[in-house]
């Protein structure tokens, strides 16, 4: 072979191989701190930024914590030693990344606060999160029109609330009272236990098991021979231990109506309550279209581009405001189930069956 075109293949292979070396220094790993795999909600929030991230170019790294503190905070170590540049984090409790998050910080690492806020710390960029506020608003909304549905004088609830440490489970509250608390001081809405603070209705780590346990007590205690209407459930997974424990004391036969039980994630066996009846309605935030948020911020940041953010002024993590950028929920109930999760591709109905 002609040694100038040996010369210039060698050329032409090592200029391809700087290139693709660039393009790879230029996509950098992006690591992913999510809460655990056993509730349905972050398996799908996983897969979806993962995928997000890699349409962009970026290697992944997706870590769960399974709701242990310890175990989040070596997982977000690990992945600054593997020379992550950017983190997206949803933590399980807020309040205690400080530290790990200020060695990040120190490198350079772009952080994102991924659906639940982290508190108490500079050292968050931005955050991705649903509109929560809204969330209790539409579940508490939900609640309402069921009572104005059913002419009733009054209505006896229950309220649950999200764990005491996550945000998300503050601003819901927040939300949902501000619709509900003049039913109640009014009186068309008794809540027999007198239960009505975070404090005393909060479910450690959202857990069914949980809510099943304090909704047997409640039932136990103050339900006797007295019809409960409506239980304020903060997310699926509550909603589905209070619906087992509903359905042991005799509900959901024709004699004793399921109550109106509320809930948030449109998870699949939620969905699939709605649709026999024995739950009145979830709030389905796309995943999809959050994953596609905090894509775009990594890239945005890791670019030295305007990062998208549309709230600039609502969500002070303690120690400073968080640029923020906030998806909308709806509700979902039996009369558009199938518009909103089945047209828009999120199940395939075969599943709902």
């Amino acid at each position: 072979m002609n040694p100038l075109k040996i010369a210039a293949a060698a050329v032409f292979l090592c200029a391809g191989t700087l290139a693709s070396q660039a393009f790879a220094q230029a996509k950098p790993l992006v690591g992913i701190a999510l809460p655990n795999k056993s509730e349905a909600r972050w398996i799908s929030d996983g897969q979806n930024i993962v995928a997000g991230l890699k349409a962009k170019g970026y290697a992944t790294d997706l870590q769960y914590s399974e709701y242990d503190v310890p175990t989040q905070v070596s997982q977000i170590e690990n992945l600054i030693t593997k020379g992550a540049k950017a983190l997206v984090i949803a933590p399980i409790d807020g309040k205690t990344l400080s530290d790990v998050l200020q060695r990040a910080a120190s490198q350079g690492i772009k952080i994102i606060s991924y659906d639940r806020m982290i508190a108490q710390t500079k050292n968050v960029d931005y955050y991705a999160t649903f509109d929560n506020y809204q969330v209790g608003v539409l579940q508490a909304q939900s609640i309402v029109s069921n009572f104005q549905k059913k002419n009733a004088k009054s209505f006896n609830i229950e309220i649950f609330g999200g764990s005491i440490d996550d945000n998300n489970a503050h601003v819901i509250y927040a939300g949902g009272m501000s619709v509900l608390k003049p039913y109640l001081d009014s009186g068309k809405f008794v809540v027999r236990s007198k239960q009505t603070a975070l404090e005393k209705v909060a479910t450690y780590r959202w857990e069914g098991s949980a809510a099943q346990s304090r909704m047997d007590n409640l039932l136990s205690a103050y339900y006797g021979n007295t019809r409960l209407d409506a239980v304020w459930a903060p997310n699926d997974a509550t909603a589905i231990g209070i619906i087992s424990s509903l359905k042991g004391v005799g509900y959901g036969s024709p004699q004793q109506p399921m109550p109106v039980v509320t809930g948030q994630d449109a998870d699949l066996p939620n969905i699939k309550a709605i649709i026999r009846g024995d739950q009145a309605s979830t709030v389905f935030k796309d995943t999809r279209q959050l994953a596609g948020v905090a894509a775009d911020m990594v890239d945005a940041a890791l670019a030295g581009k305007p990062v998208p953010v549309n709230d600039t002024k609502s969500y002070n993590n303690g120690v400073k405001v968080i640029p923020t950028y906030l998806v909308k929920p709806v509700l979902v109930d039996a009369s558009n189930w199938k518009e909103l999760l089945v047209k828009s591709g999120f199940y395939a109905e075969s599943r709902l069956k």
